[in-house]
């Protein structure tokens, strides 16, 4: 059912220093920043060969990232962003297998325009997990 690894999103504290120590220190292609109101956060991407970095900050306190960096204030790993060919079949598969997805269970969408749906980390070993529909 999932694909190919799409990103691994890092929520940081400080979107411009995080941005540029990939850019400057690892001479990677950053994306300019985009704000995602409806997610409550502004992210930039990093795009590797096989991959991509989303580094992620909250808009404001009400983000659904806020309370991972009160945990978390230096940043870390947030979720993992895996390809899906049908979410709404994905969602139907891992629902019926008993994974819990979250909010409403209704695709929203994503930074690259396309449907996402995340999974309950609690059901993925502790992971955040996005499905994002190719």
């Amino acid at each position: 059912m999932i694909g190919r690894l799409n990103h691994v999103a890092i929520a940081v504290p400080d979107l411009d220093q995080a941005a540029n120590s990939y850019r400057d220190i690892f001479g990677a292609n950053v994306s300019p920043p985009e704000t995602l109101p409806e997610h409550g956060v502004t992210i930039v991407f990093v795009t590797l060969p096989n991959t991509k970095v989303e580094l992620m900050t909250p808009l404001d306190a009400a983000s659904p990232i806020t309370n991972f960096l009160d945990r978390n204030p230096s940043g870390g790993i947030h979720h993992i962003c895996y390809e899906v060919d049908d979410i709404n079949a994905a969602a139907e598969t891992l629902q019926d297998s008993g994974a819990r997805v979250l909010g409403d269970g209704e695709p929203k969408i994503g930074a690259h325009g396309k449907p996402v749906l995340f999974l309950h980390p609690k059901d993925f070993n502790g992971t955040l997990i996005e499905l994002e529909q190719i």
